[in-house]
């Protein structure tokens, strides 16, 4: 049976071309798992991970690939997510089932805006984490601003435990500040990993990093500083502990270096894993929500318990779903019959398969701590499988609103089948895609997080099922939103000659943080207690659309504090309608405005193009924030409506002949301007 105390369950993360996908060939290539790298870009086949067409078409991560390896007698399921923020449910459902991952940096770059947000998901999922500084082979690169970038950008606490023999192209290898040996990486594909005395002109600036080293980690252990006071040398296995324990309470983050791409110091930070890491046994313990009682059980991974597993990702291909599972407690087998605790039906597990990328491993048996996939099972992505005995919900993911939509139409009728089969499938595989139809036009509408989140699914459309689009222009995800208070006070009554039909709701709305909050205020049962759920659900429906342009409304809090009933005509559907015509009546009155999508935008472009870019986003109603000069680029940093930057880059590709990129993550909802004009498919 698997020893969990040597599993790790770990994820890497990053910015786009951080290195994230290069990292993940090495750590396979060096734990064994593959024979033989490839590049990202390189003309000899695509990384491992990295499986699809599309992907190495366009040379990107789009999906989050799982595989499996071994390294010194431990276990790592390894999770490899995109960088592209239109990408980002990948990152957030796989870091919903770590244990613990690795944040990649540039070391020329450091922390840029999807490092941002990653740091965001893994703080909101309380995940542990490893950072490695990459590409310390690149012209510029300063691991030392990075770490301190991540103290500043971050409000993380990095621990140096390594600090670089060299830079740029004279980077050779590190130097671990624990056991004070320099580490070096030679021969064919750096697979000749060895360890030699620290070279003399380094010794003075490693011992002082060391020094500081073990200031941090003396701080937080009480052990360690007796040692120091007592002018001891500390043994390298007590700094280790220290750190991992300061790791896995999220106090510290140690900080590695090298460079995937010249194959230096993927092992070291393989070591790194396994030591500072957590198995699933030392993880905070999982909560789960007992559905027929709302109490909180913690879920701890004991083989013999019940079986609780939670379905973060599903996939289909001609051989039917694929549902990867994380496994929190019990022990699953092929053939076992789980409650689907979100629908109540029985489902069963027809075959279990440990994937590596695209290939499959048949299991005859997996264990509570492991991720593992099933074929066969009939369930959405998020539900809360149980075995015996047990009806448990597990917190779901976060989930972020879509911020375009695009209209498509079949371009025949033949092709009306396959698109529809495939916008199901895409609608059950990701949560962030999203498919609807206009009530006015009839059209069907497709909505994601970007541009090329949309096109990949349009890509794959025309590749996967063979049919032919025709695609709309696209519309941007706008909202609207109250600007003050206004009250409500509507009576609906109807009579028909037989029963009738009334209600009376009294209250007021106001602005709030929240995108929606309800608050009861009703007293002395003019309204009965079985009616109020029926308001808020009246309430619920109204701002599924406003009264401007029909957008979704937010930022407003419902308060309900009166009204009447009837006792022979007061039904659930009337106060239900009368919320609702109420919420309309009220709305109006609240000075609303609409709020569009605004976007954090970061340029790299050679310094003698900064002019004629920041000029284009001034137009583009940017507001630039500012700049940072790097040794080799300028980056930019300006926040754009959304709707003013489609069609960027084939712009900015003009603008600095080819040689600037950009990213670009939501900031936020922002009143749209008088003198903007707002582009809706309505």
């Amino acid at each position: 049976m698997l020893d969990l105390k040597k599993l790790r369950n770990i994820g890497i993360s990053a910015h786009i071309d951080s290195g994230k996908t290069t990292l993940s060939e090495r750590i396979l290539y060096y734990t064994g798992k593959i024979h033989r790298m490839a590049e990202v870009r390189g003309n000899d086949g695509a990384p491992t991970l990295d499986y699809t067409e599309l992907e190495a078409q366009k040379g990107i991560t789009i999906n989050s690939a799982a595989t499996c390896c071994h390294w010194q007698g431990h276990q790592i399921n390894l999770i490899d997510t995109p960088g592209h923020v239109d990408f980002t449910i990948e990152v957030e459902r796989a870091l919903r089932v770590l244990d613990g991952a690795i944040l990649v940096l540039c070391a020329v770059a450091g922390v840029q805006p999807q490092s941002v947000t990653v740091d965001r998901q893994m703080k909101r999922y309380r995940v542990p984490r490893l950072a490695f500084i990459n590409k310390m082979d690149r012209p510029g690169a300063n691991p030392f601003k990075v770490t301190t970038d991540l103290r500043e950008k971050l409000h993380l606490n990095p621990v140096l435990v390594q600090y670089p023999i060299g830079s740029e192209d004279q980077f050779i290898g590190v130097i671990d500040l624990i056991t004070m040996q320099a580490h070096y990486f030679e021969g064919e594909d750096g697979r000749d990993w060895f360890q030699a005395d620290i070279p003399a002109q380094l010794q003075e600036a490693a011992a002082e990093a060391r020094e500081k080293l073990l200031d941090q980690l003396s701080l937080l252990s009480d052990e360690l500083m007796a040692v120091l006071l007592d002018d001891q040398e500390p043994d390298p296995e007590l700094l280790w502990s220290v750190l991992r324990q300061a790791t896995l309470k999220r106090e510290v983050v140690p900080v590695l270096m090298g460079s995937a791409y010249k194959n230096k110091g993927v092992q070291t930070l393989l070591d790194a894993v396994v030591r500072c890491l957590p198995s699933p046994i030392e993880r905070e313990a999982v909560q789960a929500t007992d559905v027929t009682t709302d109490a909180e059980v913690a879920l701890a991974p004991d083989p013999n318990a019940s079986l609780v597993a939670l379905a973060f990702k599903l996939t289909e291909d001609e051989f039917g779903q694929l549902t990867y599972l994380r496994l929190y407690a019990g022990t699953l087998n092929p053939g076992d019959r789980l409650l689907n605790s979100r629908t109540g039906q029985r489902v069963r597990i027809s075959r279990l398969v440990r994937m590596h990328a695209d290939e499959r491993e048949e299991l005859t048996q997996a264990v509570g701590g492991d991720i593992v996939a099933a074929l066969g099972l009939d369930c959405a992505s998020g539900d809360t499988l149980c075995g015996e005995g047990l009806n448990l919900a597990l917190e779901n993911m976060f989930v972020p609103e879509p911020v375009i939509t695009l209209a498509i139409a079949p371009r025949s009728q033949a092709d009306s089948a396959p698109i529809a089969k495939a916008l199901h499938r895409f609608d059950r595989e990701d949560p962030t895609f999203r498919v609807s139809t206009d009530s006015e036009s009839g059209q069907t509408l497709i909505s994601g997080m970007g541009e090329l989140h949309l096109e990949i699914y349009l890509e794959r459309l025309r590749r996967e099922y063979k049919a032919q689009v025709d695609v709309g222009q696209p519309a941007v995800a706008y909202r609207e939103a109250i600007t003050q208070r206004a009250s409500f006070d509507y009576r609906f009554k109807k009579q028909s000659g037989g029963p009738g039909s009334f209600a009376h709701v009294k209250g007021w709305l106001e602005p709030c943080e929240e995108p929606f909050m309800f608050a009861n205020q009703v007293v002395g049962g003019v309204i009965p207690a079985q009616f109020i759920s029926s308001c808020e659900k009246g309430f619920r429906d109204a701002i599924t659309s406003g009264s401007l342009e029909g957008y979704p409304v937010v930022g407003v809090k419902v308060v309900l504090n009166g009204g009447d009933h009837h006792p022979v005509d007061s039904k659930d559907t009337a106060f239900r309608f009368a919320a609702k015509q109420a919420f309309d009546q009220a709305f109006s009155a609240a000075q609303p405005h609409l709020l569009e999508p605004v976007m954090a935008v970061s340029v790299e472009t050679p310094g003698d193009r900064v002019g004629a870019i920041q000029g284009d986003l001034l137009s583009r109603r940017g507001l630039v924030l500012g700049s940072e000069v790097l040794p080799d680029c300028t980056v930019l940093k300006a926040e754009v409506p959304l709707v003013k930057m489609f069609g960027y880059s084939t712009v900015l590709r003009s603008l600095a002949s080819g040689m600037a990129t950009f990213s670009m993550e939501l900031a936020g909802y922002r009143p749209v301007s008088i003198t903007s004009q707002v582009v809706g498919w309505r």
